[in-house]
């Protein structure tokens, strides 16, 4: 009869005990993967957000050029003398160095 009575009595905690794991391994992936993630999503939205005219970027599909204005959520890209493509604001991969900061990144390697 003694026996029943520890089992009862242990079940509850039993049960904590069985879920702490997946506590465990939510928290790590959480950790891992949906913070930086995060991070890298605002990151993201404030440099599309801090675009002007005149920033040199690159698209998601690989093309440079200078941003030579603004309509809505559509950017006109110049990548050539004379030559202007529209892509969409989200499609904006990243900024490019000036020439000015690229020179000095070099002098100090």
């Amino acid at each position: 009869m003694p026996l029943t009575c520890l089992l009862i009595a242990a079940s509850p905690t039993s049960g904590l005990v069985q879920l702490l794991p997946f506590v465990l391994i939510f928290g790590v992936f959480y950790l891992l993967l949906i913070v930086p993630q995060q991070r890298q999503r605002r990151k993201t939205q404030e440099m599309l957000a801090n675009l002007k005219s005149g920033d040199r970027v690159v698209t998601s599909g690989g093309i440079y050029g200078t941003i030579a204005g603004f309509r809505d959520n559509v950017v006109q890209l110049q990548i050539a003398s004379q030559v202007r493509i529209e892509v969409s604001r989200s499609a904006i991969a990243g900024l490019q160095p000036n020439e000015s900061e690229a020179d000095a990144s070099k002098k100090k390697s």
